[in-house]
């Protein structure tokens, strides 16, 4: 009984930190999960893929929490599904008025045809800004341009090719965040830089998201270019292509006007490869030379062959992006089944558990009768801890006396001088008092042939049976306690949660304030007080039964030994 008492209260005290074990920094208060799905239900991705730079749109459809975070979005953090490892992400915009954010992620690396998962965190007012634009990106990136800033647009890899001239209309509202609207006398040039070189026998990479407004031939989305060589990605009125040096793939496919569409080309060993929305399009042979020119952003370097429409989130690589990471980054910028949102989770910064909640929200009158209850615990736990201990050692001691008896011939024939294995022992007591009464009637060294009449044996026996009711009284005293606790401490519970839920009721109808927030914390405090109430009744119901049952076995064995004690005398004596 003591063990599983020990095992409870080390459970207890265990729960809480078992609550808290799974978040990865108390200091946050929110947390969402985040599935990245490469299934045949998800982006569809055989093979493993990572370090893709992969949107997060938030909106109220998805986001619950826009009051509760950093009015910039500094505080967010992804984790990973370890629920230990930061991963590298940056917020590009965070509008808590119009309830928005556009959030880049460094994908985790994730198997093909796998799930894998990420938790936002976020609600922590004190947290420095974690967002890192360069981490989000590996070192083959070397341009990446979301354009929502003001001014020339930045470049967010770590290698700082901003633009050097921008003619190109900022959109507010584009693609993700900020975009840029271009058209005849309307584009952006980045570079020269030398880190924008490109090797042509390892191959790189061009990607844009674009919206046909007016469809035009041969436009522009992004060209490279150096002396006579270049490496270009555009759309020929409504069906993209990709150039590099002499060689050019047309896309086989249209692009229908007025949508955003993600267009990207590949240029390695020695082909030439055309994908939109992930899915290739179009490849060819083709020489592919080292560049490290000009990069144009929506027309050529010339400034013709202007595309006319919108442009956001160009990307430019100096290795060659396989298949799968193309795709991914294609369903990763639009909401699909390939990102799915979890449901926004709480937890008290403070304490990192539940019954910290519970705790805050207690009422004065409910921590009164959970103390109350505890108190009534603490008071049986000990009666039921004294009482095993004496009914053990009655036990013991009954068993030690009754093989001694039983080898006794005499009803006399046991010395009543003291013996420590009798000590506890109800049947040692019971034979005392009726030797004691047999030698008032018959003395000790008594003739032999003395008899004892049967008015004296009664006499005996009211004796013995009179210790009988005081050893009972003495085995069952305070199980009363145990009682009043099996049958009061639920009801002193249940009395703790009405006033509990009464105050809380009371205090959300003066407020006004009627929402879930507002009624599931106190209603939850005022809970604890039955579940203080069962904690009581509970063990002390197993322990009443268990001892009620030990102290009914030893009564038994005491009115059958008075019996038994009676009938030998009547034997001896009679």
């Amino acid at each position: 009984m003591k063990k599983i008492l020990s095992l409870l209260a080390v459970g207890l005290a265990l729960m809480p930190g078992l609550a808290a074990a799974s978040w990865w920094s108390n200091d946050w208060k929110f947390r969402k999960e985040i599935t990245f799905d490469l299934a045949a239900t998800g982006a569809d991705i055989a093979a493993g893929v990572g370090d893709v730079p992969v949107l997060l749109r938030l909106s109220t459809a998805n986001f619950s929490y826009f009051a509760d975070t950093k009015p910039d979005g500094s505080d967010f953090r992804l984790i990973g599904e370890d629920d230990k490892t930061p991963i590298k992400y940056h917020v590009e915009k965070f509008d808590p008025q119009l309830q928005i954010a556009y959030i880049w992620v460094r994908l985790p690396k994730i198997a093909g045809s796998k799930q894998g998962k990420a938790y936002l965190y976020y609600g922590n007012a004190d947290a420095p800004s974690g967002g890192d634009a360069p981490g989000t990106y590996d070192a083959d990136q070397i341009l990446a341009l979301h354009f929502g800033g003001n001014g020339l647009p930045e470049d967010a890899t770590g290698y700082h090719n901003n633009a050097s001239a921008a003619t190109a209309t900022a959109v507010p509202a584009s693609f993700a965040g900020g975009g840029v609207s271009t058209g005849a006398g309307r584009s952006i040039k980045v570079g020269p830089s030398p880190s924008l070189a490109m090797t042509g026998s390892k191959g790189y990479t061009a990607s844009a998201w674009a919206k046909i407004d007016s469809a035009q031939p041969n436009s522009v989305l992004v060209a490279v270019n150096e002396g006579a060589q270049s490496f270009t990605l555009g759309l020929n009125g409504t069906k993209p292509y990709a150039q590099v040096g002499a060689t050019t793939v047309t896309g086989t496919t249209d692009v229908a006007v007025g949508e955003w569409h993600f267009i990207a080309t590949t240029a390695v060993g020695g082909q030439l490869f055309l994908y939109v929305d992930g899915v290739e399009v179009g490849q060819s042979k083709a020489v592919v030379p080292d560049l490290n020119g000009v990069v144009t952003i929506g027309a050529d370097a010339t400034g013709a062959r202007a595309f006319t429409g919108e442009i956001d989130e160009v990307g430019l690589t100096k290795a060659p992006r396989s298949a799968e990471w193309i795709k991914a980054m294609a369903r990763g910028g639009i909401d699909s089944s390939f990102i799915a949102y979890g449901a926004d989770g709480q937890k008290e910064s403070s304490g990192g558990s539940y019954f910290v909640t519970i705790a805050k929200n207690l009422t004065a009158d409910g921590w009164f009768v959970i103390g109350l209850c505890f108190f009534m615990l603490i008071c049986a736990i000990i009666v039921m801890v004294m009482k095993a201990v004496l009914l053990g050692s009655v036990e013991k001691g009954n068993a030690a006396f009754r093989k001694v008896y039983a080898e006794a011939t005499d009803v006399t024939g046991i010395d009543n001088s003291s013996d420590a294995a009798f000590t506890s022992s109800t049947l040692r007591e019971l034979y005392d008092i009726g030797t004691i009464e047999l030698y008032k009637r018959v003395p000790r060294h008594a003739p032999a042939g003395t008899r004892i009449s049967e008015p004296m044996l009664e006499a005996i026996r009211a004796s013995m049976d009179a210790a009988q009711a005081r050893l009972q009284q003495k085995l069952s005293a305070r199980m009363v306690l145990l009682t009043i606790a099996i049958s009061g401490g639920p009801f002193l519970g249940l009395l703790g949660t009405v006033i509990g839920v009464m105050i809380t009721f009371a205090a959300i109808a003066a407020s006004g304030d009627v929402n879930v927030n507002a009624i599931a914390p106190g209603t939850a405090a005022a809970l604890a007080a039955t579940v203080a109430g069962l904690l009581v009744a509970i063990p002390c119901l197993f322990g009443y039964n268990w001892l009620n049952t030990r102290i009914k076995s030893i009564t038994t064995e005491n009115r059958v030994f008075t019996d038994e004690v009676i009938t030998r005398i009547a034997e001896q004596l009679s």
